[in-house]
């Protein structure tokens, strides 16, 4: 074999280890499956009133961890199990309003109410990485008006609609 050719296929096989090694995540795990279920995190902004402002996160096994942090009822974090089938309700309804893998994307509105809370839908899958929407409470029109449908049905499909209540608390100030 002359000293081009060892070094021709020692290139080669070298590039075909660092592809394979380059697509590994960091910390050794094999890549997700295409399919691989997401936890579905809701986050609600404030608004220019008193509007509740809290998280809410449903896993595939359909435990919903609840965070309030302003004007709700609840303060603080709560947990409680939907089940799967709330989960999978959830990630169906949600999915035509989810950009591609690893973005961040605002849905589209033809006109919104200024002044509104603000949504921010974030799919997690298990290594972490993280796909995200952002909405504005309050469309008029397009996409984002079919989602703030969906997005005030939440607290109710996952049974923190008591603890997501509304509440205003002396002292508090808006937004």
């Amino acid at each position: 074999m002359t000293i081009f050719k060892a070094w021709h296929h020692l290139g080669l096989a070298s590039a075909v280890l660092l592809g394979a090694c380059a697509t590994l995540p960091q910390d050794g795990a094999a890549p997700a499956a295409t399919g691989e279920a997401e936890t579905i995190a809701i986050s609600v902004g404030p608004c220019f009133g008193f509007c509740p402002v809290y998280e809410a996160a449903i896993a595939p096994t359909g435990a919903v961890t609840f965070n309030g942090m302003r004007h709700t009822m609840v303060l603080g974090e709560r947990q409680r199990a939907a089940g799967e089938a709330s989960y999978r309700a959830l990630a169906a309804d949600l999915a035509p309003y989810r950009p591609q893998t690893g973005t961040t994307a605002t849905v589209e509105c033809e006109a919104a109410i200024s002044d509104t809370s603000t949504y921010t839908i974030t799919w997690t899958d298990p290594r972490g990485g993280k796909t995200v929407a952002r909405h504005q409470r309050g469309c008029r029109g397009g996409p984002g008006q079919a989602l703030d449908g969906l997005l005030q049905e939440v607290p109710a499909r996952l049974g923190i609609e008591d603890w997501a209540k509304q509440i205003t608390r002396p002292g508090e100030s808006r937004g």
